[in-house]
């Protein structure tokens, strides 16, 4: 994907936490060709389906440690695929 297909999600500064260990994750959180709201691991590796775009970030921002940039919006569809 394209950088000028995603946006960065403004993230409240009071939940911001150190990173873990290990490599940094980021995800991009949109809707599958289906309309349900997903959030997916760059990498491919994680990610779920949600009931709703706000839980889609929450749980985004919970995995990266809410780090500025590392939750992003999908212009378009995400391919999603249940493994």
């Amino acid at each position: 994907m394209n950088p000028q297909s995603t946006m960065t999600v403004a993230l409240n500064a009071s939940l911001s936490s150190q990173p873990s260990a290990g490599t940094p994750l980021s995800y991009l959180v949109g809707q599958d060709g289906e309309g349900h709201w997903v959030a997916v691991e760059a990498g491919g590796r994680a990610g779920g389906i949600f009931r709703s775009r706000q839980d889609a970030i929450r749980y985004a921002c919970v995995e990266t440690g809410c780090r500025p940039d590392d939750v992003k919006l999908a212009a378009g569809p995400l391919p999603f695929r249940l493994a």
